[in-house]
């Protein structure tokens, strides 16, 4: 199985959220848990993943723009504005020492983006907050890094599950992208990078009826 050891949750993104978790029921049979509202004006819903029968901490997160949102324009986050269907966009990984990581991704010539607080509320009006590393607008392919700090992850709710049986990036030239990923230092806690075309994500997961999807 090629699955990041440090993975903390996967990105999968559409121009309409309800539409985008309607089309995730019909792939996997799984219905996502409504997730909360972000100050970036999208939203989203959530799928625990299990990992060799264990449940979490890894997650997915659809995401799409918040109906309610003032700005009626697509948000640019995780390249929402050009999608025109659900698309594995990014994932996260979640690093023992953010702070660490990013210094060091830094000396070895790679800049994740700068550490920032985030936060959301969920329906019941918990608020939820983390830091990330900002560069997840402008490299997909390269995972950000993110800490829960004193939040509880997400994936270990009570939402829906299903397996994840790997997370694969395809690159048409895979050794740039090696390059940045050995720059963060995190060994195998990155996706696996394959020689292939067109560049994205596969991202393979099992029902609970034994067939498995990719996405």
């Amino acid at each position: 199985m090629s699955i990041p050891r440090l993975l903390d949750h996967v990105v999968i993104a559409g121009p309409d959220l309800d539409a985008l978790v309607r089309w995730f029921a019909q792939e996997t049979g799984v219905s996502a848990a409504p997730g909360g509202v972000h100050p970036t004006g999208t939203a989203n819903a959530l799928v625990a993943l299990t990992v060799a029968g264990e449940r979490g901490p890894q997650y997915i997160e659809l995401i799409g723009p918040d109906p309610d949102r003032k700005d009626a324009a697509l948000p640019t986050k995780f390249g929402i504005a050009g999608l025109t269907a659900p698309s594995v966009q990014t994932y996260a990984v979640h690093p023992d020492d953010l702070d660490a990581t990013v210094a060091t991704a830094r000396e070895r010539g790679y800049d994740p983006g700068p550490i920032e607080p985030l936060s959301r509320r969920t329906p019941d009006g918990e608020l939820l907050e983390w830091r990330l590393t900002r560069g997840e607008d402008v490299r997909l392919d390269v995972p950000f890094l993110i800490d829960w700090g004193a939040t509880a992850q997400p994936g270990l709710s009570a939402i829906p599950a299903i397996e994840l049986v790997s997370l694969v990036r395809v690159e048409p030239d895979p050794a740039p992208l090696r390059r940045e990923l050995d720059a963060l230092g995190l060994g195998d806690g990155v996706a696996e990078v394959e020689e292939g075309a067109p560049a994205g994500y596969r991202l393979t997961l099992r029902r609970d009826d034994g067939r498995v999807v990719v996405l």
